[in-house]
């Protein structure tokens, strides 16, 4: 038989190697904590990763007024980028939260069904963040709850797109395409056939909404209606019931469209024959 101090020894080491055992344990879950908190941009394969955009600013150097005057359908794109916080805030106009206890947004919706879905596809160096360095190029759904984005598929998108709409050469010269899809079952089963009709004129909101916020940002932003549906349903990434009506190229215009207070009212006065 073993003596006590034998026994007492040994539990003596297996305390000790215990005691070890926890304490790497925690020094590891600490560093795997850490490693998997650290704020990284995926890879362009990567799927299904989220990005929090900056916050909507009321901070634009353009009135409304002013926005109306200069929205212009515009094709013609600079090579350059825009900026993570002038796409966050195209996203916002075109689905943002802009009341807190019933979600409304920033266009209206028949009854509050908000049957519309918000993808974006980005190229590759076409979002620049502060800092340095670059949205991954790829499709994104939006989530208008949060103010965040979601990658769906992670490679450059334009040339499929373009080609999927008519070889519309802005298409694949903007920095990034705004794809507007209908769930036409969330408002049509409220209102039956006519549903279809209010989805509609939702969309057009939306659409005018991201014209005067490019306007507002001095980008240029076209409409586009012309295109196969299935084909950009399935390049987005978009869900089956999901179903696209508008792709909205948005860029650094080679040329602004520009118009002030002074030049309305000639043109107005001249009209009157004054």
């Amino acid at each position: 038989m073993k003596s006590n101090s034998a026994i007492k020894f040994r539990r003596h080491i297996l305390k000790l190697v215990g005691l070890g055992a926890i304490a790497f344990g925690g020094i590891l879950s600490f560093f795997i904590k850490d490693i998997l908190s650290t704020k990284t941009f995926p890879t362009p394969t990567t799927q299904l990763q989220t990005y929090m955009l900056p916050l909507p600013r009321f901070s634009s150097n353009m009135m409304l007024e002013k926005a109306l005057a200069c929205r212009r359908s515009i094709r013609e794109y600079l090579d350059v980028p825009i900026s993570l916080d002038a796409f966050s805030m195209l996203l916002w106009s075109a689905q943002g939260i802009t009341e807190f206890n019933y979600g409304f947004r920033t266009c209206p919706s028949a009854g509050g069904t908000y049957p519309l879905e918000v993808y974006a596809v980005v190229g590759k160096g076409c979002v620049s963040i502060d800092g340095g360095g670059y949205l991954p190029e790829g499709s994104y759904k939006y989530n208008c709850k949060t103010h965040s984005i979601t990658m769906v598929k992670g490679q450059d998108l334009r040339d499929a797109l373009a080609k999927a709409s008519l070889n519309q050469s802005w298409v694949r010269d903007a920095r990034i395409n705004i794809v507007i899809c209908a769930v036409y079952e969330r408002t049509t089963r409220v209102y039956g056939e006519r549903g279809y009709r209010y989805v509609y004129m939702e969309d057009g909101h939306v659409g005018q909404n991201i014209y005067l916020m490019a306007a507002a940002l001095k980008l240029g932003a076209v409409v586009i209606g012309a295109f196969y549906d299935d084909e950009v349903k399935n390049i987005i990434g978009a869900q089956d019931n999901e179903h696209p009506l508008y792709v909205i190229p948005v860029g650094v215009p080679k040329h602004f469209y520009e118009i002030d207070e002074d030049d309305l009212r000639k043109y107005i006065l001249r009209m009157r024959g004054l």
